[in-house]
């Protein structure tokens, strides 16, 4: 009866692991991620050699760091799209649980390295921040619950998630930390509005949010000074905006040439938050556009993909996981041109960092194993075999 409904699939038991990966990924968006990791690279040639001067290091000193790490959030996320679905989700699992008691630490153990925020651990040899490692793991086991709601005598996996984005959010908050709450907050009611959302309870949702906003205007100086900078119609110059807008205009088309660029000499951030001034201003708009289409690329291949895919959570944590990817591109490029107020979040692949470049990684990684084909994977697969 099975194979009447379903129809049979070619037995590969046979196949070695690499060619079904191969055969199964999506390979347009997997080039996209590579791009994207080599532009970092390129971009990092030009922004961390003034910051290696400045700290009275080697030249390329940041560059083979973020090579370095480069390299293992590709092995990484390489690893992490060869599993199937269901070790995905035991991950996502664990990895929240590791790293929501890490940010619950933070305020103990955690240190601001200067920039008012303690959202990292000191390793001595390098630094660790566990936010950016808590938002897939978070997607992971919000799709889970509410996949699992909409079972037969299911658990009320919508109101348990709902819970757990509150305590995440309250623990980002008083770091400060309110891009990632944000991301956060949209990574969870992305994947609830692809799970059933009604629209009134989306509209409660957003109202809450605006309310949280307002009360953080008023009682957290970090986040006001914030908003007031970006609402200010004049930019002070001498500012990260200031930099950063002024190093865009000057860019132009085509950009002023390699190495010519002066924002990576005077933007303290131009190689993590601002690192899209750097490539603005030396190779224009040309790279900056082509950045922005290979985030597109990863993105809308991905969802097309989920579309198609039968088994709610892999199409909830797929959802999730491409739209938290792509709207922290988006935030990121978007703080640079002034559209948005300053996140302090970092450009995935492109900009340097341990934390982001390897959270990316598993990211990108989940990402790519719950896109890959899979037998009977897809509605179309049923019409197909029954005509």
């Amino acid at each position: 009866m099975t194979e009447m409904v379903f129809g049979s699939m070619p037995a590969r038991a046979s196949e070695p692991v690499l060619p079904r990966w191969w055969r199964t990924i999506d390979k347009w968006s997997l080039t996209a991620i590579l791009g994207l990791f080599g532009i970092g690279i390129l971009l990092g040639l030009a922004a961390s050699v003034p910051l290696a001067s400045r700290n009275n290091l080697p030249p390329f000193y940041y560059v083979q760091r973020e090579a370095f790490f480069g390299v293992i959030a590709l092995i990484v996320m390489i690893g992490f799209s060869m599993l199937p679905p269901a070790m995905i989700r035991r991950l996502g699992v664990l990895g929240f649980a590791v790293t929501f008691v890490a940010l619950a630490l933070l305020p103990i153990f955690g240190t601001d390295f200067g920039k008012g925020a303690i959202r990292w651990f000191s390793l001595g040899f390098t630094s660790f921040q566990p936010s950016e490692f808590l938002k897939p793991g978070f997607i992971v086991v919000t799709a889970w619950l509410m996949a699992a709601s909409a079972e037969l005598n299911g658990p009320p996996g919508k109101s348990i998630s709902f819970v757990i984005t509150v305590v995440v959010v309250g623990f980002l908050a008083t770091q400060p930390d309110f891009g990632q709450s944000m991301l956060i907050l949209f990574g969870w009611g992305v994947i609830y509005f692809v799970a059933g959302a009604p629209m009134l309870l989306i509209a409660a949702v957003l109202g809450l949010i605006t309310m949280g906003g307002s009360f953080a205007y008023s009682h957290s100086e970090h986040f006001a000074r914030r908003i007031d900078g970006f609402m200010n119609a004049d930019i002070d110059p001498r500012s990260q905006i200031g930099y950063a807008t002024n190093a865009i205009q000057e860019g132009g088309f085509f950009g002023v040439g390699v190495g010519n660029g002066q924002v990576k000499w005077t933007l303290p951030d131009a190689h993590t938050d601002f690192i899209i001034a750097v490539a603005a201003e030396e190779y224009g708009l040309i790279l900056v556009l082509f950045i922005i289409a290979l985030y597109c690329t990863v993105v809308v291949r991905s969802l097309i993909r989920l579309t198609r895919e039968r088994d709610p959570f892999v199409r909830l944590a797929g959802t999730g996981l491409a739209c938290i990817f792509g709207v922290q591109a988006m935030i990121n490029i978007g703080v640079a041109v002034r559209l948005l107020p300053a996140k302090g979040m970092t450009l995935p692949f492109v900009s340097y960092g341990g934390s982001s470049v390897i959270a990316a990684g598993i990211t990108v990684g989940m990402l790519l194993a719950l896109t890959r084909t899979r037998p009977q994977g897809e509605f179309a697969d049923i019409f197909k075999r029954t005509h």
